[in-house]
């Protein structure tokens, strides 16, 4: 969620310019539009967030409205909007100090987190879904990389024992994949974990 990059999109490994290792991905941007419109269509009944509240969804603490700007990250970069939880499906453990649990879900048809972005009405739009599994819970299960999604490795949060910000954002070290409903010219931006489509102009 929260968010100096450990491991970012589009990953490819140079070894003393001998070899060259590539990620895998889809042989095209087709193949990425088609797999998000899937998670768009599987989403669509939590347009209205009263549907996400009455299925187990929460705002994550602390609630906030996350863009990049208040990250400290190139405003362009837009944002991320408010996270909804499933604590069920993220098999949340304890809430403090910080967020744990044992997830190790990767489902995007039944996301564990839902996206909104808040309105200029007071109302919010789901612009997107995510994915988290803690890193302890991961390993546990036997992996030892993070998983991927249309080719694209998930990114890697944890805070930064240099800097005083929570850059996991209060929740104990983790991999999340974010996925973007509103086309772009590139889908596979749509994977980026902020999108330049979202604002938090309207938080309050």
């Amino acid at each position: 969620m929260r968010f100096k990059f450990i491991r970012t999109m589009g990953i490819t490994i140079a070894a003393m310019g001998l070899m060259v290792l590539s990620l895998p991905t889809f042989a095209t941007a087709h193949d990425v539009a088609a797999e998000i419109e899937k998670i768009r269509l599987a989403t669509e009944r939590f347009n209205d967030v009263k549907v996400a509240l009455a299925e187990g969804y929460i705002p994550a603490p602390p609630g906030e409205c996350i863009s990049a700007a208040s990250e400290g990250l190139p405003p362009a970069w837009g944002g991320m909007g408010i996270h909804y939880i499933n604590p069920a499906l993220l098999k949340i453990t304890a809430t403090a100090p910080r967020v744990d649990g044992m997830s190790t879900h990767t489902d995007f048809m039944n996301p564990a987190i839902l996206l909104y972005q808040p309105q200029a009405d007071g109302s919010l739009a789901l612009v997107g879904a995510e994915n988290l599994v803690f890193m302890n819970a991961w390993h546990m299960a036997g992996h030892q990389a993070p998983p991927s999604f249309a080719g694209r490795i998930w990114d890697t949060m944890a805070d930064n024992s240099s800097t005083t910000q929570d850059e996991a954002h209060v929740f104990e070290p983790h991999h999340d994949q974010h996925v973007y409903f509103k086309k772009m010219a590139n889908p596979k931006d749509q994977l980026n974990p902020f999108s330049p489509n979202v604002s938090c102009e309207h938080y309050t």
